[in-house]
Parts: C-alpha cells; sequence; structure tokens
C-alpha cells in the first residue's frame, strides 16, 4: 500500500487544488459558454448587425458588397480573415487590397481599396465555363463556383475582368469568393465584414435596376475595367471626388502573363492540321489527278497526326484532365465547348478522310465530299478558337487581331506542311511520277511562303508601333513588355519566323529552279524539312507571346492571369 500524499498547497492537497482548477474555465471556455446561453448573442454582434441586411433580397433585387473607402485603412485584416475562414491555402487569396494614387506634388492623394468578387448580373466567369461550375443564387444573387464541377480549364480566369476567380494548383481547380454565403444564411457576417476594424466594408442589398443604370456611366473605381461588361454589383463610396489622375500605384508595371503552353501548342497544331487539309484542298484542283493522288495520302497522314497530337496536348492544361468529358456540358453559352465540339468532330471527319484515301482512294467525288467536310467542320473550329479570346475583351485578343493571327498560321503552316508532305512523297515515290509537282507546284508553294510570312511578321511587328502613344495604352503595355521582359522571345520569333518562312523557302526554290530535278530532289525535301519545322518553332513562339504579353485592365492590386 502505498501511503496518502501529504503535498498541500495553501493547506489543501495536490489533488484537492487539482479538482479546483478544473471547474476554472479558461478564456476560450468561457466565451464559448457566454455564446450557447439561451438568448445570448454573439459578442461582436453590436458591431456588424449593422453592415449585414436583415431581410432576404426580394425580386429584382440581390445581395452586394458595399465599401466605404473613406474608412479603408488598408490594414488588410479583411484578406487575412478571409484567408484564414476558408481555408486557403498559402498564396491563394479571394480578397485583395490595392491603393489609388493621384492628386498632385503638394496635395496628393492615397486610397486603400479592398475588392473581392463583384458577384456580377452578368457574370462573365459563369457564361464562358464550358462545364456549367458557377450558379447565381436566384435569391441572393450570389455567384457560387461548384467546385465539384470544375475541369481546371482556367478560362474563368481569362473571362473575368477583374481577376476574381483564382486557380488552385493542389486541387486542380478554380476558387473564389461566395460572400460566405453560409454565415449570411444564419445572420453571420462574412470573414471581411466581421474582421473589418474600421466597419469599411458591408453587405447591402442593391436593386438590380439601379446597378444597370450605374453601370451605365461608364463609371466604376478609377483603373478598374469598365462596368458594363459584366454589370459588378460592388458600390464604392466617398465624400471625397478622385482627382482626374487616380489610377492604381502600379499602373505602369505589368508582368508577362501566363504562357498556357498547352495551349500554345494545341492553337498551333490545330491550326496547322486545318490548313493542311485546306491546302491539300485547293493545290489538287491545281495538279494533275495522277500527282493529287499521289501525294493525298501523305498530306493527309501528316496533317491527321498534328491535329490530333494537338487535341491531346490540350488534355494537359486541365487541372482535372479525367473530367475533361463535362467541357462540352457549357455548349449554350461556353465558346470553350463550341470549339471542342467543332474540332472533335473535325477529328472524327479528318480521320475517317485519312483512312479512305489510304485504303480506296479511287472515287474522286467521296474524297472530295469528305475533303470539304473536314476542311469545313476545321475553320470553324479556328473561328471558335478566336470567339474564345476576343470574348475576354482583351484588346490583344480582340476579334480583328486574333482573327488575323490564327487565319495566316492556318494558311502558313498549311503550305507549309503541304510542301513538305508533297516532296516527301515525291522522294518515295521516284521524280518521275511527281516532277510536275516537284518543278512546278514546289516554286509556287516556296513563293507563297515567303508572302505569308512577310505579311504575318509585319503585321505582328506593328504592335510596336503603339510605343509612340502618349497614352500608357493595353497595346502599348504590351509592346513594353515585348521589348523589356519579353526581349528574347521576341528577337526569336523574328529570326525563326524569317529564317523558315524567308531565308529557307528562298534557297528551295533556286535549288528547283535547276534543270536536273532528280540531282536536286533529296536536298529540297532536307530544305522543305526545315521550312516546316522552322515555321512551327516561329509560329508556337508567336503564340507564347500571345498569352504571356497580353494585358488587361485589373482591379488595384489584381495579379496575373
Amino acid at each position: 500500500m502505498i501511503a496518502k500524499a501529504e503535498l498541500t498547497v495553501e493547506g489543501q492537497s495536490l489533488i484537492d487544488n487539482m479538482l479546483r482548477d478544473q471547474q476554472t474555465l479558461t478564456a476560450v471556455d468561457r466565451f464559448s459558454q457566454r455564446h450557447s446561453a439561451p438568448g445570448s448573442f454573439p459578442s461582436q454582434q453590436k458591431y456588424y448587425l449593422d453592415l449585414i441586411p436583415l431581410d432576404k433580397p426580394g425580386n429584382g433585387q440581390q445581395y452586394a458588397f458595399e465599401v466605404d473607402l473613406d474608412k479603408c485603412a488598408g490594414c488588410k485584416a479583411c484578406v487575412a480573415a478571409c484567408h484564414s475562414l476558408n481555408g486557403l491555402d498559402e498564396t491563394e487569396t479571394w480578397r485583395d487590397v490595392g491603393l489609388l494614387m493621384g492628386g498632385t506634388y503638394d496635395e496628393p492623394t492615397f486610397q486603400h481599396v479592398t475588392t473581392a468578387c463583384h458577384h456580377c448580373l452578368e457574370p462573365a466567369c459563369m457564361e464562358g465555363c464550358p462545364t456549367n461550375a458557377y450558379d447565381k443564387d436566384p435569391v441572393t444573387g450570389i455567384v457560387k463556383h461548384l467546385d465539384d464541377q470544375c475541369i481546371g480549364c482556367h478560362y474563368c480566369t481569362l473571362t473575368c475582368p477583374y481577376d476574381v476567380p483564382k486557380y488552385n494548383h493542389d486541387k486542380g481547380i478554380v476558387r473564389k469568393c461566395d460572400m460566405c454565403s453560409d454565415r449570411l444564411a444564419v445572420g453571420e457576417a462574412p470573414a471581411c465584414v466581421q474582421s473589418c476594424t474600421t466597419s469599411a466594408i458591408a453587405i447591402r442589398i442593391v436593386d438590380n435596376q439601379h446597378v444597370i443604370d450605374d453601370c451605365e456611366t461608364g463609371v466604376f473605381l478609377p483603373g478598374a475595367p469598365v462596368p458594363d461588361i459584366t454589370l459588378p454589383t460592388t458600390n464604392y463610396k466617398t465624400s471625397k471626388p478622385f482627382p482626374r489622375n487616380t489610377r492604381p500605384a502600379d499602373y505602369y508595371h505589368e508582368d508577362a502573363q501566363h504562357a498556357h503552353t498547352p495551349l500554345v501548342v494545341m492553337l498551333v497544331l490545330t491550326q496547322l492540321s486545318v490548313g493542311g487539309f485546306l491546302m491539300s484542298m485547293v493545290f489538287e484542283s491545281l495538279l494533275d489527278p495522277a500527282v493529287a493522288a499521289s501525294v493525298r495520302p501523305a498530306q493527309a497522314i501528316v496533317s491527321l497526326a498534328l491535329g490530333l497530337l494537338a487535341l491531346g496536348a490540350s488534355v494537359f492544361h486541365l487541372g482535372r484532365p479525367l473530367y475533361a468529358y463535362r467541357a462540352i456540358v457549357g455548349l449554350g453559352t461556353s465558346w470553350l465547348s463550341r470549339e471542342i465540339v467543332a474540332f472533335g468532330l473535325f477529328a472524327g471527319l479528318a480521320s475517317l478522310y485519312a483512312g479512305y484515301v489510304w485504303l480506296f482512294g479511287d472515287n474522286v467525288a467521296i474524297i472530295k465530299g469528305l475533303g470539304a467536310a473536314v476542311v469545313a467542320s476545321g475553320v470553324l473550329g479556328v473561328f471558335c478558337s478566336v470567339m474564345i479570346y476576343h470574348s475576354t475583351r482583351r484588346e490583344l485578343w480582340e476579334f480583328a487581331r486574333s482573327g488575323m493571327r490564327f487565319t495566316m498560321t492556318t494558311l502558313l503552316l498549311g503550305v507549309t506542311s503541304a510542301m513538305f508532305a508533297g516532296l516527301a512523297a515525291a522522294a518515295w515515290m521516284g521524280q518521275t511520277a511527281i516532277g510536275e509537282l516537284i518543278v512546278e507546284g514546289g516554286r509556287v508553294l516556296c513563293w507563297s511562303v515567303v508572302g505569308l510570312t512577310l505579311v504575318k511578321l509585319v503585321y505582328e511587328g506593328s504592335i510596336f508601333r503603339h510605343l509612340a502613344n502618349k497614352h500608357h495604352t493595353m497595346l502599348k503595355r504590351s509592346a513594353l513588355l515585348m521589348i523589356g521582359e519579353l526581349r528574347s522571345a521576341t528577337i526569336a520569333r523574328f529570326v525563326v519566323g524569317g529564317l523558315g518562312g524567308i531565308a529557307l523557302p528562298t534557297l528551295l526554290d533556286a535549288a528547283l529552279h535547276e534543270a536536273d530535278v532528280s540531282g536536286n530532289l533529296g536536298m529540297a525535301l532536307g530544305v522543305a524539312t526545315a521550312i516546316f519545322l522552322a515555321s512551327i518553332v516561329g509560329e508556337l513562339i508567336e503564340r507564347y507571346l500571345y498569352f504571356t504579353a497580353v494585358v488587361s485592365p485589373r482591379m488595384p492590386g489584381g495579379g496575373k492571369s
């Protein structure tokens, strides 16, 4: 037997003291007990009760953020609270704080601005999503992201003009602010509202028609995108008028944007494939039927193989590629869904065409009919590609500019692929059977490549004229990026483009000009291969710049797309 412990503290045994301490509530216990007592209220309610609506929105109304700029101190308590409550990753933010600057040297103006999702009346993220992974609540108007539906295509990060949806690399999906809708539903304030030390953020009920009327003026916040794109509902109020020169603190700073490498490969190779089939149809109509029949299988297989490679590359752009099949759900509103359907049809028809010309190839009517269907579906796919980027409202990607780039790539790579396939067939079968193609058609193709390359390079280089613009426009920013951070890629683009599209075709033309075709056939095929590969590399660099040099307006403090 062990004797009872004689340890005492202030006349009491150790066990008695421990039992007494056990009955003493900690600060956390006392806080929890107070909140759980019947009829009690959260201790912070007196601070935020007037910052959230007591009723739900009525017909033609919705919830919206209201930011009192006169109270915003830029402390970023709202950013920290949002990050903590929503369990965001270390570098992930759903709310940002930026800085506006303006005024004069003697009377400067500095204004902090807190920004998050604006829960727009016409959310571009929802309209462009190919999987319908966004939902706008019919009662509250809150735009929610449905994580389970998302395939991580990034498209909403491009269509939203306010840089709201944020891609999470670890999870492979996009996530965004939902106004802490679960808290609002039970009368609790969103994290940002409750944490703001100056009560600068509030949730209000707004009339949709008033939002539309306000957006008609084109005034939302200095330095922010114009509001008529999506009709944002956030109300920024202040008692002090902004000086006319008010702009974000980072107004003159731009970083290269995300390269989206799988999309670079996908766009270039799909346009090459479409161009290859298109040029095959064009040149077949100009060649002797026997010559056309000789080169048709080679052209079909080259174009088909690269087209299928392009579609395979596009899957690597998805954060959740196993769910890629969902991408056609948004066919009614999303140009991305339409592009996928169009190129899916193109791939099926192209496979059928290539299989027929390889296995049979004797019925000219069937070949022409299938070829026309392949080209039509391919052109439709390229048009959808143009619309995908035009819909983002970025000036470098607007319809005419994207259309020109994509069309010229289609034609240029189509000609180089036809040249390569034709000469490869010539080398395989011998010069006697298709000497006409080598001597006459080959020279036409060479000068077609030179002409298309000159037009395209001059068009791409025309962006540098915006450097002389006195205003810091979006295109001037892109040009500055191209001669600054992206200088090496810009130089490489024009060097490789000139080599593959001008120097080498001129050399090939000289070789084809010789009377002895057989003596030059091997060398001609080698040069044609170099032209084909150099043209592809040049267009890949051009498309890399297309993504990295694009600039768009953003909210103060916004980051990369």
